[in-house]
């Protein structure tokens, strides 16, 4: 007989009171995620500014708006509407505007109209800041405005940059090194650079900082997922997996809170660094995950895990690692356990690699197909979001918004992954989207409401797509290339995220071009979906063997077939 290890949830419980506290535990630290990937909303804010001159000012003028100072009429002001006529207390009258001021030569009288002579100068690193939304931000601290606006611009796509070197980097040492390794280097990692960040001095210093928090905050997220996945049991897999994503939804709106309490970006920094930082005082205690410690071996390792879980859930329970090893192996499983105690090699060990998500030609179309998943749920998610989150109004009651509609969408697909399965939910979801896509473009643009409201269906259907994939890939991987699988998936999401911009800017050649993308892509990757095997009640496999029989071998098992009937394979 085989056996697996996923009847350790079968004899100790799919989510007891052990699963549950390191489950809560390490989801908690993924709030840090949703924090750092959103904090730049508020940190390279850049509000209303004008060139500075000499001298007081003392009378403004904008259109038919008068004031003593700039900041009474800065909230007003539009730069594609003409400029601010201001006058100092030496008597001489200037137009401002944002990257550039005008000196009025002899002025007869102070109005906002002049047809007279004037000399037009740089505002040579001098400007003036709108503070009733933002008082103090990287983009007022270093006056990156105007010939340095590009710096501020590059502040994402450099921390998005970092983010999908963390997110392979990360994903390949865990698979070699450990979950838990990974997970207290990352956390403790998160904390040092999102404090160091507030003190960084200068911009250069400030986006190094980011690209390595970038990095770190990628690496969690990425081998939370697998940490997860291996420490709950089929029965509540999916709900437990889903859930990492509200917990980073959590941390999008803990950034518009914080974003709105506090306005100096310094500040606004270290609490957002502090948020989470009970979970560096028990990260320690967290346990490996018994998938990778039979995958590696370390038999003694996975027993005593095993013994502790028996003992924290009160269940009356003898289940021994050799009962978990495949039949070959179990003959002499206690010789195993002394094997390990001496220091003798079991078997060598393959050095694996991002190649081996190649190894067959099942194994290529799979891999090419989840990738696709990443990319376009990633992509389509950025470019719904160009209509959904800046509805105008408050900014941050829109991005509060933003991350608390994620959270239904969850919802929606937890039910639906339970019940039809993985792969039925995630290519309709994928097709839907496509649809609402299309059904934009045919729309008359004059019926705003029916146009917000597909736009919000494909955002919806898309985010169901986005939120599933993460587990999906666990599931459709063993576990000695798990983490890598995630990570690399994880990159091609970030792929989208650089490329949905470039996107997005194609609108100025054809409105309806970005979404004419999206819908194309996301009906031929809804198709190449339905081609991917179902893993809806199926144990986690553990060698690339296994992983490759998805979908193609029914297992003849009987012990598995208790713990997956019929009816859960269908």
């Amino acid at each position: 007989e085989k056996m697996t290890a996923e009847r350790i949830f079968d004899q100790l419980g799919h989510f007891k009171r052990f699963q549950a506290c390191v489950y809560f535990a390490a989801v908690f630290q993924a709030i840090a995620c949703g924090i750092h990937y959103l904090a730049s909303v508020f940190l390279v804010n850049t509000p209303n500014f004008v060139c500075s001159v000499p001298g007081n000012i003392t009378d403004v003028l904008y259109h038919n708006l008068t004031g003593h100072s700039v900041e009474d009429i800065l909230p007003m002001f539009r730069p594609d509407e003409g400029s601010l006529v201001v006058k100092t207390s030496e008597g001489e009258q200037w137009e401002l505007s944002r990257c550039r001021c005008a000196l009025r030569i002899d002025p007869k009288g102070f109005s906002y109209d002049f047809d007279g002579n004037k000399t037009v100068k740089a505002c040579d690193g001098k400007f003036l800041y709108d503070h009733s939304e933002v008082y103090q931000s990287i983009v007022t601290e270093w006056d990156l405005v105007c010939e340095n606006e590009w710096l501020a611009k590059l502040c994402q796509p450099s921390f998005m940059l970092g983010v999908l070197i963390g997110a392979l980097v990360f994903g390949d040492i865990a698979d070699r090194v450990g979950r838990v390794r990974i997970l207290m280097f990352t956390s403790l990692c998160q904390f040092g650079f999102g404090v160091a960040v507030a003190f960084s001095g200068n911009y250069y210093f400030f986006a190094t900082l980011r690209f390595f928090l970038a990095m770190v905050s990628s690496g969690y997220l990425v081998v939370v997922f697998v940490y997860v996945t291996e420490f709950t049991g089929i029965k509540v897999r999916t709900w437990t997996s889903m859930h990492v994503h509200a917990a980073f939804a959590v941390g999008v709106m803990v950034v518009a809170l914080t974003g709105y309490l506090v306005r100096i970006w310094w500040i606004y920094q270290i609490i957002l660094s502090l948020c989470t930082t009970p979970f560096l005082l028990f990260c320690w205690k967290l346990p490996e995950t018994p998938f990778y410690l039979i995958a590696k071996g370390r038999y003694k390792d996975a027993q005593a895990l095993m013994d502790t879980i028996v003992h924290f859930n009160g269940i009356d329970c003898k289940l021994k690692v050799e009962e978990l090893l495949q039949s070959e192996e179990r003959e002499n499983g206690r010789d195993l356990l002394e094997q390990e105690a001496e220091k003798r090699p079991l078997k060598s060990e393959k050095k694996l690699s991002i190649l081996d998500l190649f190894g067959s030609w099942r194994m290529v179309g799979r891999t090419c197909t989840v990738w696709a998943i990443w990319f376009i749920g990633s992509l389509g998610y950025y470019v719904f979001s160009l209509g959904s989150v800046n509805l105008g109004g408050n900014q941050y009651m829109n991005l509060f918004l933003a991350g608390l509609v994620e959270i239904p969408s969850y919802l929606v697909a937890c039910f639906a992954m339970d019940r039809i399965g993985r792969k039925k939910t995630c290519a309709p979801a994928l097709l839907l989207a496509g649809t609402a896509c299309m059904l934009i473009i045919v729309v008359p643009a004059d019926i705003k409401i029916l146009v917000i409201t597909l736009s919000m269906i494909g955002k919806f259907a898309i985010a169901i797509a986005f939120g599933l994939i993460y587990l999906y890939t666990c599931e459709l991987y063993p576990t000695i290339i798990r983490s890598l699988a995630v990570g690399s998936g994880s990159m091609m999401c970030r792929v989208g995220s650089v490329v949905a911009p470039f996107c997005v800017y194609l609108a100025e050649v054809w409105v309806y071009l970005p979404q004419l993308i999206v819908g194309i892509l996301a009906f031929i990757i809804g198709v190449l979906t339905l081609l991917l095997p179902e893993t809806l009640g199926r144990p986690l496999t553990t060698t690339l063997e296994e992983a490759e029989a998805l979908g193609h071998k029914p297992s003849s098992n009987k012990d598995e077939l208790k713990m997956n009937p019929p009816e859960a394979k269908a």
